[in-house]
């Protein structure tokens, strides 16, 4: 069954790839992006039904599995939306059909060497997934070639090679870190023999490679100040790749950065991780929280908002513990769901409007419910307004923090706060008032909206045990 797994996750679409390149209907495309995008979902169903498992190259665990559900998810229901959406683009001629054959053969190999990063147990072939994920999102971010789109493909490429380069050195410092006991070969960059004897390392080694591991990983989280490619790229880019920028890609960053913490963990002469991520989550919520005013672009208002929720989830891991773990998690669940369910809403939002500038968004309650309501909830859920996930785990993370650092707890609120405030009052500002510009009818599926926000609603009110009982898992495995 794991073959077969792992057949669905990553070789099925592969395969799909390569058909997808050749195919010139945009319909037939659009629809087999859809189910090879079910089928790797599918896949990483199948792996729940499986013991946890290692070899040389690859690993299942708690914590991968749970991920790679997640992405599969996400990545299924943006594949709907994008069928839709890119539907609108082709009529608009915004997008040619000589990009498309790309666009969805891209697709799915961002979304295959995200799965591939998360199941690899090689940091060499770690390294290698997060490097083809952000090559293939670079040329879909630049795919509508204006001069604005082609600007924030090259600095996303450029800010993104500086991150992956200094992720390599860091690699190559643990691997001269681990070959003086694990010995030359791939034992000496497999992750879990690394985490068993971490005690044994140079602890100055060690530490000087999470430092250029956690610079090179969190420019791909969005952490600030190394923040800079994430705005632009959201607001260029279609917004399919927004969603999943925000929902997938930041949590496959954060994924590799915490791989590494286990390991520092298990030395005690190395560095302590936990305070420098502290200290970079807690300065990325307030920084994007205090920039959320002075948006003016409503793709670039929710890149800020993807910068302070990975702040705050940063922040929790690196306050570590089962409680803060548990809620890092759990946030990190809510996100990805959230942020990738308030851009279906936008997409279709701008499309209507023809514009993503927030002053030509307005009335949408009268000119658009169905949208309007769409991103109300969105906005509402990821601003950690009660019943929704997300007030759970920010709850959780707040009360956690205020129980073990009381001040870091103030500023954590702090930052929460004025994030609140900036989403309420852009929300109110595109909701409400006379509508202005034009507003034409889109073809807007509603499915992928509903689900994502009702899975946020059903977290908020009550998580099923068995969910409960994983996340406690994945907690202790974390540290």
């Amino acid at each position: 069954m794991t073959s077969l797994a792992f057949a669905l996750i990553l070789i099925v679409p592969v395969a799909g790839m390569v058909l997808l390149a050749l195919i010139s209907s945009y319909r037939i495309g659009a629809w087999l992006n859809v189910a090879l995008s079910a089928t790797a979902f599918a896949g990483s169903c199948l792996l729940f039904a499986v013991p946890m498992q290692t070899d040389t190259f690859f690993l299942v665990d708690s914590f991968n599995i749970y991920l790679v559900a997640l992405n599969t998810l996400v990545g299924f229901t943006t594949s709907i939306f994008s069928a839709s959406y890119i539907a609108h683009e082709l009529e608009q001629e915004t997008l040619t059909r000589g990009y498309l054959r790309f666009y969805h053969a891209l697709y799915q190999a961002m979304m295959t060497a995200m799965s591939f990063a998360l199941l690899s147990n090689n940091l060499g072939l770690m390294w290698v997934g997060i490097e083809v994920a952000t090559l293939s999102t670079v040329v879909m971010v630049g795919i509508y070639r204006t001069a604005q789109a082609i600007e924030a493909a090259w600095k996303y490429f450029i800010l993104g090679s500086v991150g992956i380069a200094l992720a390599f050195f860091g690699t190559i410092l643990l691997y001269l870190a681990a070959e003086q006991v694990l010995g030359e070969g791939a034992a000496a960059l497999t992750w879990s023999l690394l985490v068993n004897d971490a005690a044994k390392f140079d602890p100055a080694l060690l530490s000087l490679a999470f430092v250029f591991l956690l610079a090179g990983y969190g420019t791909k989280v969005g952490l600030a100040p190394l923040h800079a490619w994430l705005p632009d790229a959201h607001a260029e880019g279609p917004t399919p790749i927004s969603a999943v920028l925000s929902g997938l890609l930041l949590n496959v960053a954060l994924y590799a950065v915490l791989r590494i913490k286990m390991i520092m963990a298990g030395n005690a002469g190395a560095i302590p991780p936990g305070p420098i991520m502290m200290f970079m989550g807690l300065s990325s919520l307030i920084f994007a929280a205090i920039m959320l005013y002075r948006r003016r672009d409503i793709k670039r208002l929710f890149a800020y908002s993807s910068i302070e929720h990975m702040g705050i989830i940063t922040f929790a891991f690196g306050m570590g513990g089962p409680l803060a773990n548990f809620a890092g998690l759990l946030h990190m669940t809510m996100h990805s769901l959230t942020k990738s369910g308030i851009f279906f809403a936008v997409g279709h939002i701008a499309q209507a409007k023809r514009t993503q500038k927030l002053a030509g968004i307005t009335g949408l309650a009268k000119s658009h419910p169905v949208l309007a309501w769409s991103l109300g909830i969105g906005v509402i859920a990821i601003a950690g307004v009660p019943p929704f996930g997300v007030f759970t785990s920010e709850f959780l993370v707040v009360t956690t923090t205020f129980v073990r650092q009381p001040i870091l707890a103030g500023l954590l609120a702090l930052g929460i706060l004025i994030a609140f405030g900036a989403l309420l009052m852009r929300l109110q500002q595109v909701l409400f008032g006379e509508p202005q510009g034009p507003s034409h009818k889109v073809s807007a599926s509603s499915l992928p909206v509903l689900l994502h926000m009702g899975l946020v609603l059903l977290a908020g009110l009550w998580l099923p045990q068995i969910l409960v009982d994983w996340f406690q898992q994945v907690a202790r495995l974390l540290g």
